[in-house]
């Protein structure tokens, strides 16, 4: 029905689930492996739902076989159906539910299997103890509560507490005698399919999206609700299946064999398949290490994560139908192109989707003597990187002057304040503790429009816009105790505002690390009275060299009145919110002469 009905309904009858969460997996259609293996897995699943439900042996129990009976067939049921309504439930409800279930289990297992020793009876118990520590950790990351792995061979230890688990209680059957090979046979296999969870988990994400390896373990996977309906089935003591002949249990194991061993030699590839380290599906690759910290062997890989990488929902710079090596040929190539053409030739011919550029960024790992002979910042090290950042901070810093050397405030601080070029309006004096910080921002930002002296004025924060197209201006803050003297002369406009504190402070945005907007130096509080209502006072100018100059004083004050001290004049340059002349955006990172990695490509 699944064939003639589509894929999305293929899906569904195969893997249980709705039609619509096949579209997630579906681009277009299934391609053959991926039908093949929902036709194989539909077989799989209808021998082992078969054996699952098989009806209860013959025979009398006593109340506690009764009670695990019933919980393991509970268990069952959770594997078959209930795990779907309980999915709608908070993740906490299902990892309780789990918890309660296993540790009914994991007590009437050790009180009705005959161990025949009491070593083993208390090995048991140990690794039931470590299997429900596994599931409590779940529950308490779900309840957001302190968990109880706190290293890495803890963590592995809890995570192989179920498999353990298993092991103990198979050991267990076969020392009772209650259950037959059939039965001990599903729980050693599904041991082998929970081992084969990792390694085929690796390859399905290695295989660029693939579905065939998650189809099959998925149906695999209910090897171990076969062991665990079996052992429900044949918990009565008379009444045991006599055990098949010889002849009938060699065919049976080389059939488990090859159920076994046959999916994973499909899954080998032929020599000529693309060999794929890194896919656009690949958690490892969201990082974008810098060259200089990469060892030689490592930059291939770091350039084959940028090539498939699918960041960002754009289609990769190569299809994952090209293999590693051709991937770092076409790299090798896009380096010898001698123009931005050349590239697009070549990767149209490598069948890219994709319409942006081979960017310079991208390419040095795979020639880093070409790309680092125009853009040497590019082979730098992040401790490179940063320290000429820090440089470059300290150079734009060194520039600014204190306006008023000789009057100095209760405190005070003079620095370049970097400004995001595309478009930022200016910077903000605010009470960053106020209740309505972001509220007060927003208003202030809107409100820098309405007026011609471009400050934006919001009960605890005022945006103070910048009048020439510049990416950054020279601001000094003081603070005073009594208002200081006016002083306008030699300013292009001066305006004084009110601002409240609420919290006691009052300061200008600092640029954090890796930031690349804010005042290149620490500010100071100049909140200096505490809680209450303070004037601002913003003088504005612009030398001959086009470079802009801020001076902003604050000063406790009652009033709330605005007061243009010197407007501005007529013919004065207007405020600009466009990107400065020198385009691009400013990197973390800025090379030598004080130009940005991202302007040295513009």
């Amino acid at each position: 029905m699944g064939l003639v009905l589509g894929d999305a309904w293929l899906w569904a009858a195969v893997e249980w689930s709705p039609p619509a969460v096949a579209e997630f997996y579906i681009r277009g259609r299934f391609d053959t492996p991926t039908v093949v293996a929902l036709l194989v897995a539909a077989l799989v699943k209808a021998a082992l739902l078969w054996l699952i439900l098989r009806a209860p042996a013959p025979g009398s129990l006593d109340r506690r076989a009764k009670a695990l009976r019933r919980l393991l067939y509970l268990a069952v049921a959770y594997a078959l159906v209930l795990r779907y309504p309980i999915a709608l439930l908070p993740d906490a409800v299902d990892a309780a539910f789990q918890l309660a279930l296993w540790t009914a289990i994991d007590v009437l297992y050790l009180l009705v299997i005959r161990w025949r020793s009491r070593m083993l009876r208390a090995t048991a118990g140990a690794v039931f103890a470590v299997e429900l520590a596994a599931m409590a950790d779940v529950l308490l990351d779900e309840l957001d509560l302190p968990e109880l792995g706190s290293g890495y061979i803890v963590v592995l230890g809890l995570m192989l507490g179920g498999v353990a688990a298993t092991l103990i209680t198979l050991v267990g059957q076969r020392r009772d005698g209650r259950w037959s090979r059939g039965t001990q046979t599903a729980g050693w296999l599904s041991v082998g399919v929970y081992a084969l969870v990792f390694p085929l988990d690796v390859f399905g994400r290695m295989s660029g999206g693939d579905m065939t390896v998650p189809v099959m373990m998925d149906a695999l996977g209910y090897v171990g609700t076969v062991w665990i309906a079996a052992t429900a089935r044949e918990l009565p003591a008379e009444g045991r299946p006599a055990d098949l002949p010889p002849a009938r249990r060699r065919v049976i194991r080389v059939a488990v064999t090859a159920v076994a061993v046959l999916p994973i030699i499909a899954l080998i590839h032929p020599e000529a398949t693309p060999h794929l380290t890194y896919t656009g599906w690949s958690m490892d690759c969201y990082d974008r290490p810098s060259f200089g910290d990469l060892k030689p062997a490592e930059r291939d890989a770091a350039f084959l994560c940028r090539a498939r990488s699918t960041e960002g929902g754009v289609p990769p710079m190569f299809p994952d139908s090209l293999s590693d090596q051709e991937i770092l040929a076409y790299g090798r190539a896009l380096c010898r192109a001698k123009d931005h053409d050349e590239q697009q030739a070549l990767l149209a011919r490598a069948g890219s989707a994709s319409a942006r550029s081979a960017d310079p960024w991208d390419l040095v790992y795979v020639c880093p003597e070409i790309v680092g002979a125009a853009h040497p910042e590019l082979l730098w090290s992040t401790t490179e990187a940063e320290a000429a950042n820090a440089a470059y901070i300290a150079e734009k810093n060194a520039k600014c002057r204190d306006p008023w050397p000789r009057t100095k405030g209760v405190v005070q601080a003079t620095a370049n304040y970097f400004l995001f070029v595309d478009g930022d309006p200016g910077y903000l004096v605010h009470d960053p503790e106020d209740e309505a910080a972001d509220e007060a921002e927003e208003q202030a930002t809107g409100k820098v429009y309405d007026d011609s002296t471009r400050v934006g004025v919001a009960d605890s924060a005022v945006l103070i816009g910048h009048v020439a197209d510049v990416a950054d201006v020279c601001l000094t803050v003081k603070a005073f105790r009594t208002p200081p003297p006016q002083r306008t002369a030699g300013w292009d406009q001066v305006n004084e505002v009110s601002i409240v504190s609420r919290s006691g402070k009052l300061t200008v945005p600092e640029m954090g690390e890796g930031g690349e907007v804010g005042a290149g130096a620490p500010m100071p509080n100049l909140a200096i009275a505490g809680k209450g209502r303070y004037r601002l006072r913003v003088y504005v100018r612009v030398d001959d060299a086009e470079e802009e100059q801020h001076l902003v004083v604050v000063f406790p004050g009652a009033s709330r009145k605005r007061l243009k001290l010197k407007p501005r004049p007529v013919a004065g340059r207007a405020l600009s919110f466009n990107s400065p002349s020198s385009g691009g955006r400013r990197a973390v990172a800025r090379g030598a002469g004080g130009r940005s990695q991202a302007e040295l490509w513009s």
